[in-house]
Formats: C-alpha cells, structure tokens, sequence
C-alpha cells in the first residue's frame, strides 16, 4: 500500500483512537481497584475496633472511590464497541476466545462489583454490620476478578493458547478456556498489574492524606489524616516492592514468548553473549540505532532477561532475521494461512525509542512514588506532624505518579507487541476493519476525544471539591427500622 492509501490512513486513526480511549480509561482502573482494598481496611478496622476516625475515612475515601468508579464505568464502555467498529476483522478472526473472558468480566464481575456498591453505598445503617462491611470486600472482590478476566483477554493476544485455527470458516476457536485463563503470561501479569493498582490506591490516600494534614494544622483531626498518609505510605511501598518483584518474573517470561520486546525495551541492536548492560538514561539518534551517550548497569539486562548475569539476550539485528521465519514455520504448523505473518523488516520492529523510553518512565515514576512514601514514614514517625513544603507538593503528584507508571506500562506492552495484534498469528493491519473509512474514524476519534475531556473536568472538578471538605463528622450509624426509606447515605 502506498503511504497515501485510506486504508492506511484508516488503521493509524483506529490505533490511535483505541490508544487514547484505553490509556484515558486506564487512569480510572488501578485507582478503583486500590482505593477499594483501602476503603474496605478502613471500614474493617471500625468495624474491629470501633474507632469513629475509621469510620469517616471509609465514608470520606468511599465517596472519592464511588467518584472515580463511575468515571471508570463510563470511559470503559467504548472500548468494547471499539472492537466492532474499528476492529471488526480482528472481532472475526478471535472473537470466539477473546470474548470469552470479557463476557465473563460484564456478566459477573461487573455486575458483582456494582450490585455489592450499591449495597454498601446504601446500606448504612440498614444491613448487619458484618454484612454490611462484606459488601465493600465483594466490591474489591469483583474489581480483581474484573482485572482477571481483561487481563485474560490480553494475555491471549500477547502470547496465544488454547485455540486451533478453523480453515473452513478462516477463524481461531478455542479449544481450551482453561488454557486461556492459565495463560503463563497471565499468571505474572495479574499480579504485576494488582499490586501497581494497590500502589496507586496507596498513593492516592497517602496524596491526600498528606495534603489535609497540612491545609487543617489547627483542628482536631490532624491525628486523623496523619494516620490516613501514613496507611497511604506502607501500602505504596510494599506494593512498590510487590510491582518491582513481579516486573522482574514478568521480564523473564516476555523475553521467552516476545524476544523482540526485551530487545527494543534496550534499544539492543546486537547481540550481547552475556552479561548485557542496561541503560538507565541514554542519548541516541531519533530512532534509537545510535547511542551518543549513555548511563548503563553491567550485567543487569543479562538478570532481567533471562535471571542470569551472564545470560545471553539477542538483538534487534538478529531477531529480524530469525522470527518472521520461526513464526512462518509455526503458522503453518498449525495449519495457518500465511498471508498473516509479514516477515518485512520495515514492518517486523515496534518503535524503539517508544518501548525504550515508556519502559523506563514506567520503572522511574513507579520507584519515585515509593520514596515518596519513604519520606512520608520518616516525616510523621512517632507522633510527628511534618509536613515542609516540598514534601506537601511531592504529595499531590504521588496519586498520579503511579497512574501515569501503570500507563506507561500499558504503552510499553501493547506497542512493543507490533505489529502484530495477536502475536504470531494477526497483525494489527489485518485486523482493522475493512470498510470503515478514514473520515468515519476521524469524526468518532472527535467526539470521544471532546467527550472524555468533558468528563475530565467533571472528575477532578468532583474529586477536588470532595477532597477539600475532609472526612465529615463523626455520625454513630443508627440501624434503621424496615419502614425507613433506603436513601443515599451521603
């Protein structure tokens, strides 16, 4: 195809339409999955202890939660309308694997997670209290189940199992949903992906807590929001440490199934024998080929790849001339046709300096955070209220320097798998759909965009204003007749 041709015009729009609706979605996800273990720790404790400060910050951080729930809730419906509209070929050629997992997701996740906040958000006072603070555990529940299955869904087009390809239909069916659900690069993305969630609920209630702290220095509930960063801070830092681990696992397992990803996440050219150096920051030419300068760790890419110091990681260079016909040979050992595999290297190599850099933006801001977290122990141990400035800015940034790690992430796994859709088996050109034209996308690319900078405005607009008011009073929950009226407790 020319470089003028619709068609191709068509598919750059589809990616990047369906690159900014996930990534905007994206920063709703782990802040509802990690403000929900929050929430339900603190209802717990009031529950165990009967301590009133618990009880407001469940009430106050459950109303932020509820917020970020709905925005999270709205954005995420388009993209599943995505894959039909923008992505019918692909729809075709996996639908019957791909959307296994995702109608699991909507039919009991979702509806698990919704049904059981409803329940808590008007169940004050009208449900047992261990029931009561149940529901806000289903909640979380349902949130990590819905993770699952999602993460399921993209496991399979990272590294695809439990399928055989149809001829006579020209389709993937699937052959095994256990398979699919036990994907290897499932079972060490799930936990990569929670614990990043629970660092950014961390983050998020230690921001916060921290900045009230400093804004209500004369009033009685300084201890209140002391306790609430410093929650925050233990649970970024573990989880920190939990993502860094996890990462690590889930390195080894990307170099053994995409060895071109590790490759570009280096900006490795050629092949290293042993003890491959990583490059903490590196000045090169535009697309990656030529360093200038560089700050690097002997032996350490070795250990990231293959847990080995001395272990051999191959490069760009070479991995262009054996993978197009290692993935030839597996098509057609599995009865594939061939017109799926495009072994050209103009098209074989993900963006360099793209996976390049998201990969180190995502291990940077991620590691920031956790010191973030480190200073915030230090500052109030032993009864201490310190809040300097710099450490009050640092603060409000540290809910979104986790959102921003786990997007980076994002970007770096689902770019450094070009050009294929589902690896080895569809590119992403040939799942495009066919007869959507390049105006058709442009114009609902317009209107997604416009929509979601509305809604925005809407969230931070609601979150900032909740977040000023604090944690109301202290309020004994009364258990209700069954005459009262169900209303909404906030």
């Amino acid at each position: 195809m020319s470089k003028g041709d619709p068609a191709v015009d068509a598919l750059d729009l589809a990616r990047w339409q369906f690159a900014i609706t996930t990534v905007y979605h994206f920063l709703f996800v782990p802040i509802t999955i990690g403000l929900s273990v929050v929430v339900a720790g603190f209802h717990t404790q009031y529950l165990r202890k009967r301590n009133p400060e618990m009880l407001r910050l469940s009430k106050f951080f459950g109303k932020l939660f509820t917020i970020n729930f709905a925005l999270g809730l709205v954005t995420g419906i388009v993209q599943e309308f995505q894959f039909g509209m923008n992505w019918s070929a692909y729809s075709k050629f996996v639908g019957d694997i791909f959307g296994a997992p995702l109608a699991f997701e909507a039919l009991l996740a979702f509806f698990m997670e919704s049904t059981f906040l409803g329940l808590w958000i008007f169940g004050w006072g009208r449900l047992p209290e261990k029931i009561h603070v149940a529901c806000i555990w289903m909640v979380h529940i349902g949130t990590v189940l819905s993770a699952y299955f999602i993460l399921a869904a993209n496991s399979f087009m990272q590294h695809p199992v439990g399928y055989k390809y149809n001829a006579a239909t020209g389709r993937a069916e699937m052959t095994n949903f256990v398979a699919v659900l036990t994907n290897k690069v499932q079972l060490v993305t799930f936990p990569h992906v929670l614990l990043a969630s629970y660092m950014c609920g961390g983050a998020m209630v230690m921001g916060v807590g921290v900045w009230l702290l400093h804004k209500k220095k004369a009033t009685i509930d300084r201890d209140m929001y002391r306790k609430a960063a410093r929650v925050g801070a233990v649970v970024t830092i573990v989880a920190g440490l939990g993502v860094a681990i996890s990462g690590d696992t889930q390195g080894k397992v990307m170099t053994e199934v995409q060895p071109m990803k590790m490759a570009a996440a280096e900006a490795l050219y050629t092949t290293r024998d042993s003890c491959a150096e990583f490059s903490l920051f590196t000045v090169g030419s535009l697309n990656g080929q030529k360093e200038k300068f560089a700050v690097t760790v002997p032996c350490l890419l070795s250990f990231l790849a293959t847990g080995s110091f001395n272990g051999e990681v191959k490069g760009v260079d070479q991995l262009k001339k054996e993978l197009p016909a290692q993935i030839d040979a597996a098509a057609q050992q599995r009865g594939e046709p061939l017109k799926y595999v495009q072994p050209a290297d103009a098209v074989f190599t993900p963006n360099i300096p793209l996976a390049y850099w998201s990969f180190r933006l995502m291990i940077g801001i991620g590691m920031f955070a956790a010191l973030i977290g480190v200073a915030v122990l230090w500052l109030t141990r032993k009864g201490r209220f310190a809040t300097p400035r710099w450490l009050v800015w640092a603060c409000i940034a540290a809910p979104l320097l986790p959102v921003f790690g786990n997007s980076f992430g994002w970007i770096f796994t689902e770019t450094g798998r070009q050009p294929w859709l589902v690896y080895g088996v569809l590119t992403t050109s040939s799942g495009v759909s066919p007869t959507v034209s390049a105006a058709t996308v442009l114009t609902s690319m317009v209107v997604f965009t416009v929509l979601y900078a509305v809604l925005a405005v809407v969230e931070v607009k609601l979150f900032l204003d909740y977040t000023k008011r604090g944690a109301e009073p202290f309020h004994e929950v009364e258990q209700r007749s069954d005459d009262d009226t169900l209303a909404f407790s906030y």
